[in-house]
């Protein structure tokens, strides 16, 4: 039975300047990166090597998560290039037979190791073909409920515009009536509100107009009460 740990090196590649902002999130930013590069996990693999006298080949299946909740995750997806930095730390229990047929165990000694460099555009490759243009994210189910009520709410056909009219600069690109998909008023999404329709007043006197009620209360509500 072979053990293997697989980390990655970061400390043993040079990165692109290109590459110093989506790899803030683990490293912060690049004038510390001398303090804060250091291995990190991305996996542990079990493996039972078949029976051989002196040497043989297997495969070491790796698996490759697309979960941004996962370091090596993120940082496989801030390089634009290159080659991944691999560690391969090896243990184990070995059986055999001795010399008079009496079974043996051995331990595989904790030193044994291995360098291997990934190179980046394999880890690319893979996601690209079982996530083609998407990108999977995980959110608590709590999140994903006001997400859905705000799309509902803004008639978006597509989870895509959703985030989008979220996003600071960037208008809705469907807002109107539940389900319509439209608004007959010009109006663009702020983060976390609702867009809401002023009527036109005319000549009339201009008048105050509560829109607190449209408001959510957490919003509405002074700070500090």
């Amino acid at each position: 039975m072979l053990q293997c740990q697989i980390r990655i090196e970061p400390t043993r590649r040079h990165y692109a300047p290109n590459e110093h902002e989506p790899l803030s999130e683990l490293f912060g930013p690049p004038d510390r990166w001398g303090m804060t590069l250091h291995s990190m996990l991305w996996t542990h693999l079990n493996v039972l090597v078949p029976p051989f006298d002196s040497g043989c080949t297997f495969n070491l299946p790796v698996s490759c998560s697309y979960d941004f909740n996962v370091a090596a995750t993120k940082y496989f997806y801030g390089l634009e290039d290159g080659e991944v930095p691999l560690a391969l730390l090896f243990s184990g229990t070995i059986f055999y037979r001795d010399g008079e047929g009496r079974l043996q165990i051995v331990q595989i000694a904790h030193d044994k190791e291995a360098a291997y460099r990934l190179p980046v555009r394999i880890w690319q490759s893979l996601m690209d073909e079982y996530y083609p243009d998407t990108t999977w994210l995980r959110v608590g189910r709590d999140v994903f409920g006001e997400l859905y009520h705000y799309k509902r709410q803004n008639g978006f056909a597509g989870w895509d515009e959703t985030l989008r009219s979220l996003l600071p600069d960037r208008p809705a690109e469907a807002v109107g009536e539940p389900g319509n998909g439209r608004s007959d008023c010009p109006s663009g999404a702020l983060r976390g509100l609702h867009p809401l329709s002023v009527p036109t007043l005319g000549d009339q006197e201009s008048v105050a107009l509560d829109v607190r009620r449209d408001f959510p209360a957490r919003i509405c509500r002074p700070s500090g009460q």
